[in-house]
């Protein structure tokens, strides 16, 4: 299993071909300081470019949080300019995962709170324990969802909850928020880490480049009127039809062995 650190507060894991994003600023229980955003944006678009992860996985180091969103005290400390120029790095750490390429996993534990619940948000799959506790409660201190929570919360649950969600700037304890579908997956307490990897491990069996392209067309069809969807998905499969990955998934299909994938 190899490490690489991004900075002081980011670092990525190997489990195989599942990469574990890791959120480590434990001192702050990982609030997003500007140091915090260009490392997790670096981290991401070297993911975005790596061949062999086929999952990622997004963890927390913190044993009570998973992010509680914007550091608020660095923010505090900010001129007008300051807020400006820091808007396009955080939107780059938000964005960064976001548009990572391959099916990407939230392991949610404690506080996910604000910029931290638009990071698993941002996720196609959340994984959580019962300590989890979500929200957006940006306009409680003056803001709204700026990393992506008004686009991406109401395609998860529909305009009128996210609208609900969003106003009221409420927290969502775990056993609700799976059951408005805020979470994906409620695991046993303490399990959220280990269950998310081993989803992503499952995930990672199969073609990488067929995952690819169906999240491709799963991110890019979604809002589209039906005929225009399926154009989408008539692309994305016209992509993997004559690949590699195809011709040994036949194959191993055939030949009743398990594939040995050449990703391309």
């Amino acid at each position: 299993m190899g490490e690489e650190r991004f900075g002081e507060f980011v670092l990525v894991r190997r489990h195989g071909h599942v990469a574990e994003l890791v959120l480590d600023r434990p001192k702050a229980m990982n609030a997003v300081s500007t140091e915090m955003a260009r490392s997790l944006a670096g981290a991401c678009a070297a993911l975005a470019g790596d061949r062999e992860a086929r999952v990622v996985v997004l963890t927390s180091s913190h044993e009570r949080a998973f992010c509680v969103g914007a550091d608020l005290k660095e923010r505090n400390s900010f001129t007008d300019a300051d807020l400006v120029r820091q808007r396009p790095v955080a939107r780059a750490a938000y964005t960064g995962v976001l548009e990572l390429p391959m099916p990407t996993i939230a392991a949610v534990h404690g506080f996910a709170l604000g910029g931290g619940f638009e990071l698993a948000l941002s996720c196609d799959l959340i994984v959580a324990d019962p300590t989890a506790v979500v929200g957006l409660p940006e306009v409680s201190v003056g803001v709204i969802p700026g990393g992506g929570g008004t686009q991406l919360l109401p395609r998860r649950v529909g305009a009128a909850r996210a609208a609900e969600l969003i106003f009221s700037a409420r927290r969502v304890e775990a056993a609700e928020a799976a059951g408005l579908g805020l979470v994906d997956q409620l695991v046993d307490e303490g399990r959220d880490r280990e269950e998310a990897l081993a989803l992503g491990a499952r995930i990672a069996g199969n073609s990488p480049v067929g995952l690819r392209a169906a999240k491709r067309a799963l991110r890019l069809g979604h809002g589209l009127d039906l005929r225009a969807g399926l154009d989408v998905e008539d692309a994305a499969w016209r992509s993997v039809a004559f690949s590699g990955d195809r011709a040994e998934g036949v194959a191993a299909f055939n030949e009743k062995r398990k594939p040995q994938w050449p990703g391309e």
